[in-house]
């Protein structure tokens, strides 16, 4: 995917996935770069990989660089609940919880989701706007629109308020979209 501030080109976040034997792997890595009269505003580098087993999370983990801040994410799941060691939570959660980086669509099914930079637990509200047609560099996709919402109070840097498009047929990730310091779209450029 492309990530666009603003429509213009800051940077990429790439997932790629494998199976081995019952394991589904999942790795990420996000990169950009926000700058103003040649000022970097905002920097982020970001890696992970999750492990799926029957469809379900079983470890995760993640080490970022958001300006000159560390952030990390360390998680498996124990006895129907993960288990997080994050630089903003450590304890554990429901295994009901979905990581956020939205390339799961079950994410729009989910009570609360897991923050894959740092481990906060966010609980969310979830509202389907409907069908919708978009034309993304070129090709045109049936997709279905969501917005996701905070259900609790936090405060405005901290509140989740997106958009997001599947593909109606696969519920691949299309577009994410949503407003923080300007107009923010992951958009899919192509996949394998």
């Amino acid at each position: 995917m492309e990530i666009f501030r603003n429509d213009k080109l800051i940077g990429i976040n790439n997932f790629y996935f494998s199976k081995e034997n019952d394991l589904m792997k999942v790795k990420n890595i996000v990169q950009f770069k926000v700058s103003v009269a040649g000022i970097d505003l905002m920097k982020v580098d970001s890696k992970s990989s999750g492990i799926y087993k029957d469809d379900m999370l079983i470890k995760f983990n993640s080490k970022t660089k958001q300006n000159d801040k560390d952030k990390f994410v360390n998680l498996y799941l124990d006895q129907n609940q993960f288990v997080i060691d994050g630089s903003s939570f450590s304890g554990k959660t429901s295994s009901n919880y979905i990581i956020g980086n939205y390339w799961n669509h079950s994410v729009v099914k989910s009570a609360a989701q897991i923050s894959p930079l740092s481990g906060s637990v966010k609980k969310q509200k979830v509202k389907f706007l409907g069908k919708e047609n978009i034309t993304l560099y070129g090709n045109n996709y049936s997709t279905l629109h969501f917005k996701i919402l905070s259900s609790e109070d936090l405060p405005d840097d901290k509140k989740i308020n997106l958009d997001i498009w599947y593909d109606e047929k696969t519920l691949l990730l299309l577009k994410v979209s949503y407003k923080k310091l300007g107009l923010w779209e992951y958009r899919l450029k192509n996949y394998e």
